[in-house]
């Protein structure tokens, strides 16, 4: 039997600009459900390709198979990828390239017009931030915690005096009206005054280097230079008295479980002569350590003290000295943890 119905004819594949081609991919890709990150791209292009779809009708098989032939074949044909924009790069050579350099470039990346500059704000920590929700205009702050991610403006919030954050979250109210240029300028303003920062000789705060010297010093040069750092600045001395970690403060840093890992690093002539000059209020330290050992090791080292008898107290100092620089090199490796005084 003869068909009276006469097949379709294919006929040339439409020829579509880039453009089009783009509205077609993101099309598909959405239609199977798997949305292409628009949200990566500049708000320029997204703006393009937004009206691009909006001007699109029906696009023959024939059109879409091309389209989809050409986008495989461009994929496949890539052999390495760059990030895109400054941004990215500074993201990726992070670590590799000279603070100065980078700061420099996030400068450059923040002035560019197609850049936001409250990604980078955002990106920053929150000591750095805090300071500007302090000193700046309840309306300026208001505008930094609008344009933050809402657990980072939350967590910002409590970390500011309760007056402050209360007007700054009264003045939220009132950002309704403001213009988006006006917030585009304002967060220009502060990436730029947040990546100018002199460069620091030093990588530690100054509390924390002060405090290291002083858990390695003789306790009465540690005391003497305490008491002087009351009189002249007792802020100063409050921070580096949290940050000395000395033989005494073991039970209060170390939890019970930790000891014998802590004590691993020790020599155990060193640790003998340490417990065995712990004598007045240090003596609750040495029993505290050596209830956390084993009872064979415990019993060993109790022999040991025993046999070895009184020791100077100059070398005692030195040997407790020694495993406090031996727990210390075991907690900046992460093998152990020092606890803050104020923990539970």
């Amino acid at each position: 039997m003869v068909s009276l119905v006469k097949p379709r004819e294919t006929g040339p594949a439409r020829v579509l600009s880039g453009r089009e081609k783009a509205a077609v991919i993101v099309r598909l890709l959405l239609s199977e459900g798997a949305p292409p990150p628009l949200h990566a791209l500049p708000e320029r292009m997204q703006a393009d390709l937004t009206e691009q779809i909006g001007r699109m009708g029906s696009v023959d098989r024939d059109t879409l198979r091309e389209v989809v032939e050409d986008f495989c074949a461009r994929i496949e044909s890539i052999g390495l990828s760059f990030p895109g924009g400054l941004d990215g790069a500074l993201s990726m050579l992070d670590g590799h390239i000279s603070a100065d350099a980078a700061g420099r470039l996030r400068r450059l990346a923040a002035a560019s017009a197609g850049s936001d500059p409250w990604d980078r704000v955002s990106t920053l920590p929150p000591e750095r931030l805090v300071p500007i929700l302090e000193r700046e205009a309840a309306e300026v702050g208001a505008i930094v915690l609008s344009k933050l991610p809402v657990a980072r403006a939350a967590e910002l919030l409590g970390m500011l005096p309760g007056p402050r954050a209360r007007r700054l979250a009264h003045a939220v109210s009132q950002t309704g009206a403001v213009a988006p240029e006006t917030v585009r300028r304002i967060g220009l303003a502060l990436a730029q005054e947040l990546e100018v920062r002199p460069p620091r000789a030093f990588d530690t705060p100054p509390d924390a280097r002060m405090g290291a010297i002083l858990n390695l010093s003789a306790a009465a040069t540690r005391d003497d230079v305490l008491d002087a750092l009351d009189t002249e600045d007792a802020v100063f001395a409050a921070a580096v008295r949290k940050s000395i970690f000395t033989f005494g403060h073991i039970p209060a840093r170390i939890a019970q479980r930790d000891v014998p890992t802590a004590m691993r690093g020790v020599d155990q002539a060193v640790l003998v002569r340490a417990l065995a000059g712990a004598t007045g209020p240090l003596e609750q330290v040495a029993e505290f350590i050596l209830s956390a050992l084993s009872q064979r090791m415990a019993a060993t080292l109790r022999e040991e003290i025993a046999t070895l008898g009184k020791v100077k107290a100059k070398d005692a100092e030195a040997a407790q000295t020694e495993v406090v620089a031996a727990i210390r090199d075991l907690a900046d490796r992460g093998d152990i943890r020092l606890r803050n005084e104020d923990d539970d």
